[in-house]
């Protein structure tokens, strides 16, 4: 999908720049236009490569300079590729040398995001707002993510150049979705909404998104972004009725077999 499509390219490239923001680890070097990632943790944004700017060495050399990086830290060299990636044919050149294509993923944008009134829990719910270090910790136990990878995000979000705000329900006093909120400017992104498989179908990411929503509104947010994949056709009907709208598609590509 082209940028553009149904907003401002200048407002989408607004949004990716406020998601690069918003995931940025402290492990990343830039290496001739390509923003190098390598954190251990889950989130790919914050381990793989961003093509912000076209460079001058050819693709064959800069992959030479961050083949070490990865292998140091022990990762698959991912690339994200978006439409705004450069030079323009990068992808198609990675896929001529063979790196297979993975994860389409939409970013979805809600260009004007009013005053909310967010509906009150259930009975039986409650929402309790957190810190970094506790959220990396229920969302990774959610998700079944090994220690390592909690920590890595726990850390990341502790040094974010953006704050996030973060939020977990609880149905009788158990943890069972939970989601954040980085804001930049005017801009918010919707980030980790995750809801525990048993209670799926029932609502909460809804209730979740509109509370934070509502809170980054609030604080003087006019658009919000979020990011979902392509084939999460729940969550995506569930971001529609809240008024976004695809922005625009990326994908991943990598040359490693195992990357995921």
């Amino acid at each position: 999908m082209k940028p553009g499509a149904h907003f401002p390219t200048e407002l989408l490239s607004r949004v990716e720049d406020a998601g690069l923001n918003a995931s940025a680890p402290q492990e990343q070097l830039l290496i001739d236009g390509w923003l190098v990632r390598y954190s251990p943790g889950k989130a790919k944004r914050a381990r793989c490569i961003n093509a912000v700017a076209a460079g001058r060495l050819s693709l064959s050399q800069r992959i030479a300079l961050c083949e070490p990086v990865y292998e140091g830290a022990g990762l698959p060299m991912i690339m994200r590729i978006t439409p705004f990636s450069a030079p323009e044919g990068l992808d198609d050149a990675l896929g001529m040398l063979g790196w297979r294509r993975f994860d389409d993923t939409r970013t979805m944008v809600l260009a004007e995001l009013g005053p909310l009134q967010a509906p009150a829990p259930g009975h039986g719910l409650t929402l309790e707002p957190v810190d970094s270090e506790r959220f990396a910790e229920e969302i990774g136990r959610l998700r079944g993510s090994p220690p390592l990878q909690r920590l890595a995000h726990a850390q990341r979000l502790a040094r974010a150049p953006v704050p996030h705000t973060a939020l977990l329900v609880r149905r009788d006093g158990e943890v069972v979705a939970c989601g954040q909120m980085a804001i930049e400017t005017n801009l918010v992104g919707l980030y980790d909404i995750f809801t525990a498989n048993a209670e799926r179908g029932r609502g909460l990411g809804r209730l979740l998104c509109t509370h934070l929503l509502q809170r980054a509104h609030e604080l003087g947010a006019r658009c919000a972004y979020l990011q979902v994949d392509s084939d999460n056709t729940s969550a995506r009907r569930v971001y529609q009725r809240l008024g976004f709208a695809d922005g625009y598609a990326y994908h991943y590509r990598s040359s490693d077999p195992t990357a995921s």
